[in-house]
């Protein structure tokens, strides 16, 4: 072969040379390195969403019925006040265990504890008195019920609930009863209706939770009544739950245990949410 042939020969070598090199890169050529520009981004791990609170927005009053203190302020408690276009005492001392243990010291823990169900939903709950002191009184019914209605200091509420246990000595009388306000013209009318469905969703909440309705009030768990202030005053979905007959044993010992007031504050917090949700 001349020079100038193997001189030709060679080029066309390294032309080929060159074509393949492009084509087929390196062994570990086509992988970028972690700083090339050229890289793929990593994907973005989607963040979960917080769970959905089902009352959020809702305000909703609770009323635990009474103060531990009533009794030593007989004449603050006597006192008379509009109850809804009748007279009534301001409080009362409530009833109590055949142990002691005292209905507004049982409707307050209820309440606290369906606070914070209540709170996990979303809602924004307001107590109707700030705590169960001894010490201290009321407040009266009239300001019980007028709390969270429209144009009151505080939030507007959607819905009141008030909290109490009974104190009937009758032989066999237990179980619980919801009062739902009957119709009194001037007063309940524009709530009559929304806290019959109310009181239902109560009703069936608590016997979902494994309580039994009254046995010597009301008609299947549920009775009305058109002398309450708490509920006559209210401008907002009311019912009054006597979660059962502090002075019946059986009734008594689930109302005195931490584990019976947790399921009466899960049956009133699923209750609330039955009915804002529906």
């Amino acid at each position: 072969m001349t020079g100038r042939a193997a001189a030709v020969v060679l080029a066309v070598a390294v032309l080929a040379a060159g074509c393949s090199g492009a084509d087929s890169p390196a062994p570990g050529a086509g992988t970028p390195s972690a700083g090339s520009s050229s890289a793929t981004p990593s994907s973005v791990t989607p963040q979960p969403r917080p769970p959905k609170r089902p009352l959020a927005g809702k305000v909703v009053v609770l009323d635990p019925g009474h103060r531990l203190g009533n009794a030593r302020f007989p004449d603050e408690i006597n006192r008379p006040v509009d109850a809804g276009g009748i007279t009534k005492a301001c409080n009362t001392t409530g009833t109590a265990t055949d142990d002691g243990y005292p209905e507004a010291t049982f409707a307050w823990e209820v309440a606290v504890e369906t606070r914070r169900q209540l709170r996990r939903m979303g809602a924004r709950v307001v107590l109707t008195r700030p705590d169960d002191a001894a010490g201290a009184w009321g407040p009266c019914v009239d300001e019980r019920g007028r709390i969270g209605n429209p144009g009151q200091p505080g939030p507007t509420a959607d819905v009141r609930v008030s909290i109490h246990g009974d104190g009937v000595l009758s032989s066999g009388a237990h179980g619980f009863h919801v009062i739902r306000p009957g119709t009194r013209s001037g007063w309940t009318d524009d709530i009559e209706r929304p806290s019959r469905r109310l009181a239902v969703d109560l009703r069936d909440a608590l016997v979902r939770a494994g309580f039994a309705p009254s046995t010597y009030r009301g008609d299947d768990g549920i009775d009305v009544r058109t002398d309450l202030g708490t509920l006559n005053l209210s401008d907002v979905p009311a019912v009054m739950a006597e979660l059962g007959n502090m002075r019946a044993a059986g009734d008594a010992a689930v109302m005195e245990s931490p584990a019976g007031r947790q399921r009466y504050a899960r049956a009133i917090a699923a209750a609330v949410r039955a009915y804002l949700a529906g």
